[in-house]
């Protein structure tokens, strides 16, 4: 008796179309982008280099949020609406207070030597904050730098800062440098 030859299926075609399956969600999938802060990091600092020198208390701008998201501003509590204001005119000091930041003269292109505010914004917060609270006080002091430089760019240039070439962007950013220093989170308090 013969032996009966077992009919073979063409897997072939089917590698095939797996490949073009899995091509197919690879182009229709949508990946979710990660969130979060815009920051440069400043660069590491070498083990030999000796500490800088501290800062004078003046020239600190202390932003504190709680675990309960209230605000401590300076040591006195405020409103997440009064921020900005509060911080645009720690940075700027139009009057040059006495408990405002110094100044020191720069020379910056397209301006001359000009005042340039020393002050440091320090934001710490509780590690109970809420991160949405943590962003709405980041996008406050951020939006503060972004008006005093459009308002500065308006009445040098005629224009809105973001309009402004590379140069004369850079030259407003040497006038109101961003300095936002921030703090590990711990527990700092308050009800």
């Amino acid at each position: 008796m013969g032996k009966r030859d077992i009919p073979e299926v063409n897997a072939g075609s089917m590698a095939d179309i797996a490949f073009l399956l899995l091509i197919f969600f690879l182009v229709t999938t949508t990946m979710d982008t990660d969130s979060g802060l815009a920051r440069m990091l400043p660069p590491p600092v070498p083990a030999d280099e000796p500490p800088p020198p501290p800062i004078k208390e003046r020239n600190v701008f202390e932003v504190l949020i709680n675990a309960q998201n209230r605000l401590l501003v300076e040591g006195e509590p405020m409103d997440l609406s009064q921020l900005r204001d509060a911080a645009k005119e720690f940075i700027e000091n139009p009057l040059n207070e006495s408990n405002l930041p110094e100044k020191e003269e720069k020379e910056i292109p397209y301006f001359g030597i000009v005042p340039v505010s020393k002050g440091v914004i320090s934001l710490q917060n509780d590690r109970g904050t809420q991160y949405q609270m943590y962003l709405s006080v980041q996008n406050e002091l951020a939006a503060a730098y972004n008006e005093l430089r459009d308002e500065l760019a308006r009445r040098k240039f005629g224009k809105k800062f973001n309009e402004l070439d590379e140069d004369k962007q850079e030259a407003i950013r040497d006038i109101y440098p961003q300095r936002i220093s921030e703090a590990e989170p711990k527990n700092v308090g308050g009800k």
